[in-house]
């Protein structure tokens, strides 16, 4: 009997040092001390993607400004072809008034070059007046 009760104490004390090294295994200082490791040798990757990430935003946002600002430049150039409309027909009327100067120059020349006057040359026109004060 002596024996079973031992046998049984033993059982005890294994039971209690089992559950007392599983206690001590799973305490939370000790899955403190695991984070803490796995802290201290992920930060340095962290840190790193996180400079790496601002960099690229840095240079994502100077390239969407470009872009807005080319695109903007795009709309005022086709907003300006109402300008470059009226520009041409100014051309266009400037031109036809040259060609009707030209046309009634050329019959006047004609003319004049029969009369006594044609044959004086034109004076040159007076310089402007300069009167800044």
């Amino acid at each position: 009997m002596e024996d079973q009760e031992m046998q049984l104490k033993v059982k005890r004390v294994t039971d209690k040092f089992t559950e007392s090294m599983y206690v001590l295994a799973n305490e939370p200082s000790v899955a403190l001390y695991r984070l803490q490791e796995h802290v201290r040798r992920s930060l340095p990757q962290l840190a790193q993607h996180k400079t790496d990430m601002q960099s690229w935003e840095e240079q994502s946002q100077g390239a969407i400004y470009s872009v807005e600002y080319a695109c903007s430049a795009v709309k005022s150039m086709t907003n300006s072809i109402l300008y470059f409309k009226s520009i041409e027909a100014l051309l266009r009327q400037t031109i036809h008034l040259k060609d009707q100067m030209s046309a009634s120059q050329g019959r006047s020349d004609v003319s004049v070059s029969s009369s006594p006057i044609a044959s004086q040359p034109i004076p040159p026109p007076p310089p402007p007046s300069s009167s800044s004060s």
